[in-house]
């Protein structure tokens, strides 16, 4: 069931098209949340939303969302009724967002904040942050070494 009114960006058969590699899809229950916390703690360029789909892009990655009710007749439409977070133990990665910043944007608008900002052994500064829809993203930066 379709909630958009008129045409979209571009037609879905042409964006299915257009998409290569590896691509993430997130199911979710409130797409206005989810454009927030995209656009106000990830900083990522919305580059196309309506009720029902969304595109972001940043970082050097395009990722998508569909709002649940786009879902009828697809062959997980069921598990979308079961009341437990999205994303499972899977890490949304986003290289090359400041993680203190997001951090700090995620705890003004009230999403969880599952690991705060540090520093890690590999190499990279990173913060766990949950969105509304249960999704776990983690913004990380490449820690700056000195030479010695």
């Amino acid at each position: 069931m379709k909630k958009r009114p008129g045409e979209p960006w571009m037609s879905a058969s042409q964006y299915g098209r257009s998409l290569r590699g590896l691509t993430v899809n997130l199911i979710v229950r409130n797409m206005a949340r989810m454009l927030e916390f995209q656009r106000l703690v990830l900083e990522a360029e919305i580059v196309y939303e309506d009720p029902d789909f969304a595109v972001f892009e940043g970082y050097g990655a395009q990722w998508m969302a569909h709002a649940d009710h786009t879902y009828d007749h697809n062959p997980l439409e069921a598990l979308l009724t079961l009341n437990q977070p999205r994303g499972g133990l899977v890490e949304l990665r986003i290289h090359g967002c400041d993680p203190d910043r997001a951090e700090q944007q995620a705890r003004q608008r009230g999403y969880q904040v599952v690991q705060a900002a540090a520093d890690k052994p590999h190499g990279l500064r990173e913060a766990y942050l949950r969105d509304a829809e249960g999704y776990l993203w983690v913004p990380d930066r490449s820690i700056a070494t000195t030479s010695s």
